[in-house]
């Protein structure tokens, strides 16, 4: 062990007053640094679609499955987009079903309106704070649990439940390899 005060002379330098300090670059190896050398995102850089929650910093999955919980479309979007914003980008590629289920999170007018003009019935519970609440089959809503399943199904592979990649066309297409593997060439 070493006394305390003493420093190994390679690892501090001295500053101008006399106090000992850190090297700026105290790596062991060069190759240790981030992959972007610490630079800040480039203008006109794809974004991260990465956004902040009350969690921190996060990306929301949102999920279309078929009614064996399998996933037809998926979309990543930064964590703090609300869910019907993200049902929205995803319409036009949902589809066609005879019942949809929901949680409140997808609760919004437009988009029961929307699924009712196609033909598709909507089993989503109303929001809190909705002053007519609408009602929903609580014993259809029960299946789900599917979804949920799917989602923890995924996130069973680290890379994905970690999110290792920063850009998101990397990050989705772990999602989607992962998502084939699990549920189109393991059944």
């Amino acid at each position: 062990m070493e006394p305390d005060g003493y420093f190994q002379p390679h690892l501090c330098r001295t500053s101008r007053r006399g106090r000992a300090t850190r090297s700026v670059d105290d790596r062991c190896h060069a190759s240790e640094s981030a992959p972007d050398g610490g630079q800040p995102a480039q203008k006109g850089a794809l974004p991260r679609c990465i956004g902040r929650t009350k969690g921190g910093l996060n990306s929301k999955l949102h999920a279309v499955c078929d009614d064996r919980g399998r996933p037809r479309v998926m979309l990543l979007t930064e964590g703090q987009m609300s869910d019907y914003k993200g049902a929205a980008l995803m319409f036009e590629a949902m589809p066609a079903a005879p019942v949809l289920l929901a949680d409140r999170g997808y609760d919004a007018d437009w988009f029961r309106q929307a699924l009712a003009a196609r033909g598709t019935a909507a089993c989503i519970p109303s929001r809190k704070g909705r002053k007519a609440p609408i009602p929903h089959d609580a014993v259809l809503y029960r299946r789900r649990h599917r979804i949920e399943n799917m989602f923890g199904r995924l996130k069973d592979w680290r890379r994905i439940h970690t999110r290792y990649d920063r850009c998101p066309h990397a990050f989705m297409s772990a999602i989607a390899l992962a998502a084939a593997v699990i549920f189109w060439i393991n059944q």
